[in-house]
């Protein structure tokens, strides 16, 4: 890598004389900066801050382990790039890889996908069909938003944990799962364990390997290493050659409460891609309710 400067030599009267050129090694900034960049790097996940500092020291050896771990955070806070890595890094890494959200299904389906049934069933069985778990067999199963659970299903989880078998629906004899277990919320689970809303066994089974991640507003630090990488994301995903953000964006954005974290983050940066054709991203280039909290501030 070099910078090159050009410049031409005039005389008094305006007209070329020559040039000069000017090269630079930049040999040296350029390894800094990859050392610096792999410091604050790990798989896909991006931090300087203490608390992925932390984060970056755990992942190998927990990735190594058999163990189930919850992952607890806010949304939008890097929870299913986390399991992703912990997947990758471990030794089921060529086994597959299945995402289960546990919010999104009703609870009178949220069994029969994970689970899988026979034929006959229930009326609509007319075959078998292998759930999310058996598809996971031999790798790892992500279970999103786990605090979103039916409390039926929670019983039958908290098996799959303890005995490493489950039921098919209408299955008389239960099936070995060689699966491991990773767990991610936004909610407090101790809290509703309190409350009655999560068994307090399936809890402490989930929670072998505690990892929480703090939202963005306090680790503001993480703010420019992820603006710098979703500017480079979509520089190349969308063809452009944004260099960065100007500083009156990076104090809004350094200010800015960001409620849904980095993927909030990400959302704005692809906003201003839309306006900004090149060189800077500038206040004019900001969704219109930044702006304007600025200007407040």
């Amino acid at each position: 890598p070099i910078s090159l400067s050009t410049a031409v030599l005039r005389d008094q009267a305006g007209r070329p004389l020559g040039a000069v050129e000017t090269f630079r090694d930049l040999s040296a900034l350029e390894q800094l900066r990859r050392e610096i960049k792999h410091q604050y790097t790990f798989e896909d996940i991006i931090g300087k801050s203490e608390a992925f500092q932390k984060i970056f020291a755990l992942l190998p050896d927990v990735a190594a382990s058999e163990s189930t771990v919850l992952i607890e955070g806010p949304s939008g806070s890097g929870k299913e790039l986390i399991a992703r890595a912990i997947h990758n890094l471990s030794p089921r890494r060529k086994r597959p890889y299945v995402v289960v959200n546990c919010g999104t299904l009703p609870p009178n389906l949220f069994e029969s996908e994970l689970f899988g049934y026979k034929k006959g069933a229930f009326t609509d069985a007319k075959q078998d069909k292998p759930g999310l778990i058996t598809k996971a067999e031999g790798g790892t199963i992500f279970l999103d938003e786990i605090g979103d659970l039916p409390p039926e299903t929670q019983v039958k989880l908290l098996r799959l944990l303890q005995e490493r078998e489950y039921h098919p629906l209408g299955n008389v004899e239960p099936k070995h799962a060689d699966v491991r277990v990773v767990a991610a919320t936004n909610r407090d689970l101790s809290k509703m364990v309190s409350q009655g809303g999560f068994r307090d066994d399936l809890y402490f089974r989930l929670a072998v390997v505690r990892m929480t991640i703090p939202p963005l507003a306090r680790r503001r630090e993480d703010i420019p290493l992820l603006i710098e990488h979703f500017i480079r994301r979509f520089n190349a995903k969308k063809g452009k050659r944004i260099e960065g953000v100007t500083p009156a964006v990076m104090e809004i954005l350094m200010r800015h409460p960001l409620p849904g974290n980095a993927r909030e983050l990400e959302n704005i940066i692809e906003y201003c891609f839309v306006l900004c054709h090149n060189g800077l991203i500038d206040v004019k280039h900001l969704p219109e309710d930044l702006t304007e909290e600025g200007s407040v501030m």
